[in-house]
């Protein structure tokens, strides 16, 4: 069954496209019709599509990899903020850091000048700084707490990335084609779908929209998490066992072995009774 019905997508807007004097030519393939000198995208597509990428971004969380969510655009900033952070998931919605993934070791490191700023203000160095200094040092905490506060937990390299327009983000999606990392994308009809990995037809400027995509694929990832989590458990289970088997075993073996020393010391002594008898 399909993440997402025809009449969902319908009433969320996600068949308007751009007008035709904007259109990639590269995008005919997912587009319907025109209609009004505007473009509109075949749902039927979308619907196969918003499947296909649910079904590997499912895969991808339950191996208990991180996907990288990117949105700069208004509309849904907010959106891939909330969904990201109920899955634990990294996302970017300020500009873009260039070099964030081709640079990913210098990223690192203004990660950890926030925890440095923060164990600053515990240790007591604050208190021993002029007033301008601490001003200098708080709104460098802020400045980085706005574009890194969200990926402060990504130890390394994202599994897969997920943008919402790909002409806007153009930047993210050069520097994971560059380093062979998947992208996921909402590609409306003046992008070029060429570049990303599973292309996802839809109209990337409503919120509705949006929310919609974006709603069922992270319902996907929720289910990869739950699903990895039951597999891990049942694995380290299934080890436990395995190891106390033997244990368990050699105990039976041991005890056997004790049961049967007695019997045999009194066959040996009824034997050696008998051959003393056949003597005398």
């Amino acid at each position: 069954m399909s993440r997402v019905d025809f009449e969902q997508l319908l009433e969320a807007g996600v068949h308007f496209g751009h007008l035709k004097s904007k259109w990639n030519p590269a995008m005919a393939p997912y587009i319907f019709m025109e209609r009004n000198g505007i473009h509109i995208i075949d749902l039927y597509k979308t619907v196969a599509k918003i499947d296909e990428a649910a079904e590997a971004m499912k895969n991808l969380a339950k191996s208990g990899r991180k996907i990288l969510f990117v949105a700069t655009k208004k509309q849904a900033k907010q959106i891939v903020a909330d969904m990201a952070t109920s899955m634990n998931m990294p996302y970017v919605i300020e500009r873009w850091p260039g070099g964030m993934l081709t640079n990913f070791p210098t990223i690192r490191k203004a990660v950890k000048k926030m925890s440095t700023i923060d164990k600053m203000a515990t240790d007591g160095t604050f208190d021993n700084l002029s007033k301008r200094e601490k001003l200098q040092i708080t709104r460098q905490r802020a400045k980085l707490e706005k574009n890194l506060g969200s990926i402060a937990d990504l130890n390394r390299l994202p599994a897969a990335l997920f943008v919402v327009d790909v002409m806007k983000e153009h930047i993210a999606v050069r520097e994971a084609n560059r380093l062979g990392i998947p992208v996921f994308g909402m590609v409306d009809t003046n992008s070029d779908p060429s570049t990303i990995d599973f292309v996802i037809p839809a109209n990337d400027d409503a919120t509705k929209s949006v929310e919609l995509i974006l709603g069922a694929l992270c319902k996907a990832v929720q289910e990869g998490i739950q699903e990895g989590k039951a597999e891990r458990s049942n694995r380290d289970d299934s080890e436990e066992r395995t190891e106390t088997t033997p244990k368990r075993e050699r105990k039976t073996r041991a005890k056997k072995s004790e049961e049967a020393a007695p019997a045999e010391e009194v066959k040996e002594e009824e034997t050696q009774a008998e051959e003393t008898s056949e003597e005398q």
